[in-house]
């Protein structure tokens, strides 16, 4: 049955789209979004293309940094932005066209309803996406990892797709600007012992997305910053 309050919801909700250099796929993920979502924001994240006069073609509201500072620090500043003009939930959705828009009615409705503070999206659950193989042997040991350092049971880590209370984004404070922000808010999201659940989305796996993915090395980087914040936090 869908939840009544839902409609209501869609005018406080702010969706945030961190963006570096996306130009190939950021006016299809705003007008996607907006078909159903009016209240977008592109952080764009120092981009040295055309991601923020896209990104406002499409219809998104646009922030950008005059450098590149990372995935985290576009987040922080999305999260600012819409705790300061009034967004009762934030949802957390990326550029490159992984993410569907189908998704965050299902997402949110455990966020609105107030049963939870955080959704967390899982390609784990019953939603099956096409993972390439080495992306899900790191995506794994990394749901290993984050269970024994922070105790949350998740089936997924690095999933850009979430959704949060204003009550629960006005508890985060994200040290590490780049990629390992995904660790610290799971981090967060224990030591604050927000209620959360995962919630099964698609993430989709096209050509621009894998080359933009992480390596092995990559993956070791994220470790390093994760560590380096949580000693500095």
């Amino acid at each position: 049955m869908p939840d009544s309050s839902m409609p209501a919801a869609r005018a406080s909700t702010l969706i945030v789209v961190p963006a570096y250099n996306e130009a190939a796929t950021l006016g299809d993920v705003i007008r996607a979004l907006r078909a159903d979502w009016p209240w977008v924001v592109v952080i764009d994240d120092g981009s040295t293309d055309r991601t923020a006069a896209i990104g406002e073609a499409a219809g998104a509201e646009v922030v950008s940094h005059t450098v590149n500072r990372g995935q985290g620090a576009a987040l922080q500043t999305g999260f600012r932005y819409g705790l300061d003009r009034g967004a009762r939930q934030l949802v957390t959705f990326d550029a490159d066209g992984q993410h569907s828009s189908a998704d965050l009615e299902r997402l949110l409705e455990p966020v609105v309803s107030g049963r939870v503070d955080v959704a967390l999206g899982s390609r784990f659950l019953e939603v099956k996406s096409d993972i390439p193989v080495l992306r899900k042997m790191l995506l794994k040991s990394a749901v290993v990892f984050t269970r024994v350092t922070s105790g949350l049971r998740i089936t997924d880590t690095h999933n850009g797709l979430r959704a949060l209370s204003r009550a629960a984004v006005e508890q985060l404070d994200l040290r590490a600007d780049r990629m390992a922000h995904a660790s610290e808010i799971l981090d967060q999201i224990a030591s604050h012992r927000m209620r959360y659940i995962e919630v099964p989305v698609h993430v989709r796996y096209t050509r621009h997305s894998r080359a933009k993915g992480q390596n092995t090395l990559d993956a070791f980087r994220v470790l390093i910053d994760y560590l380096l914040a949580r000693v500095f936090r």
